[in-house]
């Protein structure tokens, strides 16, 4: 389940700092939060599908990973982010 390149470019360009900078931590994470979103629909009407949902568990891993590194380099940020895609409650 990937997203279509129109709504990866539209998150590259809200997230990003430019129209080309994808290595940047909140675009990766609201891409990733994007995709997690749509595998997380597959799985509701596919539950014996087993292969997504390990790919499910290793993008909620990886999104995990990116979160801790951002409030480590930057908790302003991190909050921004949280709150945005309002990911924590």
């Amino acid at each position: 389940m990937a997203i279509t390149k129109e709504k990866k470019q539209e998150l590259i360009k809200k997230y990003g700092s430019s129209e080309k900078d994808t290595g940047k931590t909140e675009v990766q994470i609201a891409i990733l939060t994007s995709e997690i979103l749509e595998l997380t629909e597959h799985m509701k009407i596919n539950k014996k599908d087993k292969h997504s949902k390990l790919g499910l568990y290793k993008k909620v891993s990886q999104r995990a990973s990116l979160l801790k590194y951002l409030k480590k380099e930057s908790n302003e940020r991190y909050l921004i982010i949280l709150k945005e895609l309002n990911l924590r409650k």
